[in-house]
C-alpha cells in the first residue's frame, strides 16, 4: 500500500486533561452483588479498600485524582493477585474496571522495585508490554496509564498501525518503561531492534481471548518465542477479557505459569446486566426502515450501530446523513486519521450516531452511549457480548436492540437465548 504518513496529534498534557474521568452510574454499587470465583492454588484474599494495598503516596494520589474511590469486584480480586506476583486470567463483564485492575498493581510493583528513568538509548527495554487488538483500544489504555504514572519517572508509550513508523520509533526512543502496542506494530518495532525484550517483567494481554484466537494468536506466539523474551517462569503474564471461550483457556496455558489463578466475576462470558436487551425479528430487507424508525424515536442520544461489512458501514452512515441524522463510520479500511476523527466527532456529540464494524466492538469506553443497535448480528456470541457492552458501563444503564433475521442469524439463536436467560 502507499506509504503511511499520518502522525497522530500528541494528547493534551495538562493535569486536568490527563485526569478526565467517566461518571459512575446508578448501578455502580450493584457490582458487589456479583459472585466471584477464584480457581487455582492458594489465592490471596480480596482487597476491600485501596488503603489496604500499601501503595506509595504518588500512586494513591493519582488513583484519587482519577476518581477511583471504590473498588469493583474484578479490582478487589485482581490487584492482590498481581501484587503477590502471580499470573492471572480474569473474566469480568464489560465496563467493570478491568483496565485499572491490571494497571494499578503493575505500576505499584514497578514503583516498589524502582524504575530507572530511561532516556535515549539505541534500544529501549520496557519492563511492561501491554497488547490489545485495536488501535483505538490500545490508545485508550495508554491514556489511562498516564493517569496512574503521573508525577513518576515511569514513561508509557503507545504505538499502533496506520501511523508513520518513524513517529512510533521516535516515541519509543525518548524512553519507554510501559509499552502499549497493537501486535503488528509491536513485532515491526522489535524486528527493527528498537525494543529489547530481556527486561520484560510484565506481559499484559487485554481482550485476551481475541489476542489468542485466529486473529492474533500467531503474533502472540511469535512474541513469547523471541530468544530475548523472558520465559514464562521469569515474567508475570496477565490476561483480561469479558469473554473466555474454553478453547482459548486451553491456548492461554501455554503463556501462563502452571500455578496461575483464574478469576471469574459473575456469569462467565455473560452480558452486562445494566444493558436492557431487546431482540426484534427483522428480515434483511426491512432493516433499514426499522433503523430509521428507532433512531427517530430516540432523538439525539448517543448510539452505536454495528454492521457486518466495512462498505455497509459507510453506506448506512451516508444514508443516515441524507435522512438528516448526523452519523459517521469507523472500520478497518478507513485511514487512521479518519478513524480518530470519527471517534472524536462521536465523543463530542457532533455525530451522535456511529456506524461501526467489529473494530469498535471491544473495550472502547465512550461516555453517554445510551444505545447499541446490532443492525447485523456478529458470527459469535462473544462478539455480541462485547458489542452491547459499549453501553451500560461503570454502573450506568443502557439499551441494546438487535435485528434477528431467521435466515442469516439462526446459528446464534441458542447462544442468544442462554445469554438472555442468564
Amino acid at each position: 500500500g502507499p506509504k503511511v504518513t499520518y502522525v497522530p496529534p500528541p494528547p493534551p498534557d495538562d493535569e486536568q486533561a490527563i485526569f478526565v474521568r467517566y461518571q459512575t452510574g446508578i448501578n455502580f454499587d450493584k457490582y458487589d452483588e456479583n459472585i466471584v470465583e477464584v480457581s487455582g492454588l492458594d489465592p490471596p484474599g480480596p482487597l476491600l479498600a485501596f488503603e489496604e494495598a500499601n501503595l506509595c503516596q504518588t500512586l494513591k494520589r493519582n488513583i484519587a485524582k482519577a476518581g477511583y474511590s471504590k473498588l469493583t469486584p474484578v479490582q478487589k480480586y485482581s490487584i492482590p493477585i498481581i501484587l503477590t506476583r502471580r499470573d492471572l486470567m480474569a473474566c469480568a463483564q464489560t465496563g467493570s474496571g478491568k483496565t485499572a485492575a491490571f494497571l494499578i498493581p503493575v505500576v505499584a510493583l514497578m514503583m516498589r522495585d524502582g524504575v530507572t528513568a530511561s532516556s535515549f538509548k539505541e534500544q529501549q527495554e520496557p519492563e511492561c508490554i501491554i497488547v490489545a487488538p485495536t488501535r483505538e483500544l490500545i490508545n485508550q489504555i495508554f491514556l489511562e496509564t498516564r493517569k496512574f504514572v503521573y508525577g513518576t519517572c515511569i514513561r508509557p508509550v503507545v504505538i499502533y498501525g496506520g501511523t508513520q513508523i518513524g513517529h512510533s520509533i521516535r516515541q519509543v526512543m525518548q524512553g519507554c518503561s510501559i509499552l502499549c502496542a497493537t501486535p503488528g506494530r509491536l513485532l515491526d518495532i522489535i524486528g527493527r531492534e528498537k525494543i529489547g525484550l530481556h527486561n520484560v517483567k510484565y506481559l499484559v494481554l487485554d481482550e485476551a481471548d481475541r489476542m489468542l484466537d485466529m486473529g492474533f494468536g500467531l503474533d502472540m506466539k511469535k512474541l513469547i518465542s523471541y530468544p530475548s523474551m523472558p520465559p514464562k517462569h521469569k515474567r508475570q503474564t496477565l490476561m483480561f477479557s469479558a469473554t473466555f471461550p474454553e478453547e482459548v483457556q486451553r491456548l492461554a496455558r501455554e503463556f501462563l505459569k502452571t500455578d496461575y489463578l483464574f478469576v471469574v466475576v459473575g456469569c462467565m462470558g455473560g452480558a452486562c446486566r445494566d444493558v436492557q436487551q431487546n431482540i426484534l425479528q427483522v428480515s434483511e430487507y426491512s432493516k433499514r426502515d426499522k433503523l430509521m424508525e428507532i433512531l427517530q424515536s430516540i432523538g439525539h442520544e448517543r448510539t452505536v450501530v454495528f454492521v457486518d461489512k466495512k462498505k455497509k458501514a459507510d453506506y448506512i452512515a451516508a444514508f443516515l446523513c441524507q435522512e438528516k441524522i448526523s452519523a459517521t463510520s469507523i472500520h478497518g479500511d478507513r485511514e487512521q486519521r479518519e478513524r480518530e476523527l470519527a471517534l472524536q466527532d462521536f465523543r463530542s456529540g457532533k455525530c451522535p450516531v456511529l456506524v461501526a464494524t467489529s473494530v469498535a466492538a471491544r473495550g472502547l469506553d465512550i461516555e453517554k452511549v445510551q444505545h447499541v443497535i446490532n443492525f447485523d448480528l456478529p458470527s459469535t456470541i462473544e462478539e455480541y457480548v462485547h458489542r452491547i457492552g459499549r453501553t451500560g458501563r461503570c454502573g450506568n444503564t443502557g439499551k441494546a436492540v438487535c435485528f434477528f433475521d431467521n435466515v442469516s442469524d439462526g446459528h446464534l439463536a441458542r447462544s442468544l437465548v442462554k445469554v438472555l436467560s442468564d
